[in-house]
């Protein structure tokens, strides 16, 4: 099975790098978000280190969001979705990879790129990796968890409209406890618990995720 899942997150990765403008836009959107901010609210330093991480946070969230509806929709189109679900490798496998990939294309790059931004916000090293950090656990999980709307709402018309109304209330969860962490950092109290509780959720989501989103997709096959 491990072979099967390193081949289809091979795929994926060929794709995006043929659809290079796809990734491009979500990274674009993340740096002029977060850019806009400082440059609308002014020089405070304390209003900046206050707001920064929230910002970092809510932008990853919304750039994560906007390429998720095309996870499944092209294979659908062309009939590869089906050929994979007949597929003898567990349907589950392929589609963590088809997440694996989506989460290295779209999350990883936030991922990398959040520190050098969180210094228009004034944060010190130590809230960067921080921020880095929390977005290192809640990324995969905001793909996970945006993975299963993808597949529900796989072939409707306004799919994406309606998948961004499925995906964000599940996502606040993820939101309150990566920016409290670096919030608590901030105040000096104890953070541990914030990234025990993002560890926990990615743990359960990476398992039951695909699960949820192989269930949903056979269904939309039917």
């Amino acid at each position: 099975m491990l072979p099967a899942l390193i081949a289809i997150f091979r795929r994926e990765m060929l794709l995006a790098l043929r659809r290079r403008s796809d990734a491009m836009t979500s990274l674009f959107f993340f740096v002029v978000v977060v850019s806009l901010f400082p440059l609308g609210i002014g020089p405070e330093p304390d209003v900046l280190r206050r707001i920064g991480p929230g910002v970092l946070w809510v932008a990853a969230l919304l750039s994560t969001l906007l390429g998720l509806h095309r996870l499944f929709a092209d294979d659908y189109a062309d009939g590869t979705l089906e050929q994979l679900a007949l597929s003898p490798t567990p349907f589950s496998w392929l589609v963590s990879g088809k997440i694996l990939a989506h989460w290295t294309v779209t999350g990883l790059p936030l991922v990398l790129l959040a520190p050098l931004l969180g210094l228009q916000f004034d944060l010190d090293g130590r809230a960067l990796g921080l921020l880095a950090f929390s977005l290192l656990l809640g990324t995969p999980l905001l793909s996970l968890i945006g993975a299963i709307g993808a597949a529900l709402t796989l072939g409707l018309r306004g799919g994406g409209a309606l998948l961004a109304l499925l995906v964000l209330p599940l996502y606040v969860p993820t939101l309150i406890f990566g920016t409290g962490a670096v919030a608590a950092q901030a105040a000096g109290l104890d953070y541990s618990s914030h990234l025990a509780l993002l560890g926990a959720m990615l743990a359960l989501a990476s398992f039951l995720s695909p699960l949820a989103t192989t269930s949903a997709v056979r269904i939309a096959l039917e």
